[in-house]
């Protein structure tokens, strides 16, 4: 395993776990050169499970995309990214808990959506813009408005 902080391929196993409901193993690992602590999940290879996009097409879920998504969206933004993280986890439980291996990505991207506007407002509107896919100002203004209006009435 590479150590993300020096690159190193020379590490250690130094606590090892199932994690979440048993999909899953943790490894707490410690680099030989750097001797910083990371994380390692180990999964089952499976038959994948897919979401499905708004034109039809379907691919593999990917959780790394997700994070991105998330990290690109909260960037500079007061957001921890242990709540990032915990945040794509709920995501690949509801992929994984769909009774026919399939979501879709209007479903994956409200559950966010829901999540980001708790979270920081900055970053939900970030991520609503490209999910939503705004065609105009005026689209993008009926949101902020939107978002606006919920602030006054909860007196924040």
């Amino acid at each position: 395993m590479r150590c993300p902080f020096c690159s190193s391929r020379e590490d250690r196993v130094v606590d090892s776990r199932e994690s979440g409901r048993g999909e899953l193993i943790r490894r707490r690992r410690e680099c030989h050169r750097c001797r910083r602590r990371f994380t390692t999940y180990e999964r089952i290879d499976e038959i994948p499970y897919m979401v499905v996009k708004k034109d039809g097409r379907r691919e593999k879920f990917d959780r790394q995309k997700v994070l991105q998504g998330l990290l690109k969206a909260c960037e500079k933004r007061p957001v921890p990214t242990p709540k990032l993280e915990a945040l794509v986890d709920e995501v690949e439980h509801f992929v994984l808990d769909s009774p026919n291996r399939e979501r879709s990505t209007s479903e994956i991207g409200s559950l966010l959506m829901n999540h980001l506007k708790k979270l920081d407002k900055v970053a939900y509107v970030r991520f609503a813009s490209v999910y939503l896919d705004f065609k105009d100002v005026r689209e993008f203004l009926g949101e902020l408005k939107g978002l606006l209006k919920e602030r006054s009435r909860k007196g924040g």
